[in-house]
């Protein structure tokens, strides 16, 4: 009876042990998609930053391209008020927060065009910084998409994958989105000097 009952009591110890060690080890990869989430939304932040500065240059040489100004200050405006909480991050908010993201790109990408109607403005420092900045912008997002991507991956497969499936089910942690492909991103894109 005795040595019954240490055999019970030393298997609930591991159980336990490795129950606890289970919860743990989904907590800090939790931890680590928040982590990553935060530095993808740093980036794009960065990028946002620097687009007033960008339209503000751009302005002075090309007054009559309102149009296309106004275009990307109001994709900033849609991208920046797009907020997403990495505990929540699903296949929804995920979408929307890439449309807004990717509308900005495209707008930032009109606005780019821009500067081949302007010789003076393509030799401006000012503009030539603010576009170096802007470049290494978004291979910063492009990096960071890149590891948000992986440390998703890691999570997601300890989420899924028995027996710790039943911890992540009882405790509430569900698999993450990744970023996808924007729609068309596949072809390159036109740019035309008309």
């Amino acid at each position: 009876m005795k040595k019954t009952l240490i055999i019970i009591l030393a298997v609930v110890a591991v159980f336990a042990i490795w129950a606890v060690s289970t919860y743990n080890s989904l907590v800090g990869e939790q931890q680590k998609v928040e982590e990553a989430w935060a530095q993808v939304e740093n980036v794009y932040q960065r990028r946002a930053d620097l687009i007033p500065n960008l339209v503000e240059t751009v302005k002075g040489y090309a007054k009559h391209e309102k149009e296309t100004l106004e275009g990307v200050i109001q994709a900033r405006a849609n991208a920046t008020s797009v907020k997403v909480d990495a505990n929540t991050l699903d296949e929804a908010s995920m979408k929307k927060f890439q449309d807004a993201q990717g509308e900005l790109g495209s707008a930032l990408s009109r606005l780019l065009v821009v500067q081949e109607r302007y010789p003076d403005l393509k030799a401006n420092e000012n503009f030539k910084e603010l576009q170096a900045q802007l470049e290494g912008t978004e291979n910063r997002i492009t990096v960071e998409r890149k590891n948000f991507n992986e440390i998703a991956r890691s999570y997601n497969t300890s989420v899924k994958t028995f027996p710790k499936n039943i911890f992540a089910g009882m405790f509430g942690f569900q698999a993450k989105p990744y970023f996808q492909a924007q729609a068309g991103a596949d072809k390159a894109p036109k740019v035309s000097f008309d």
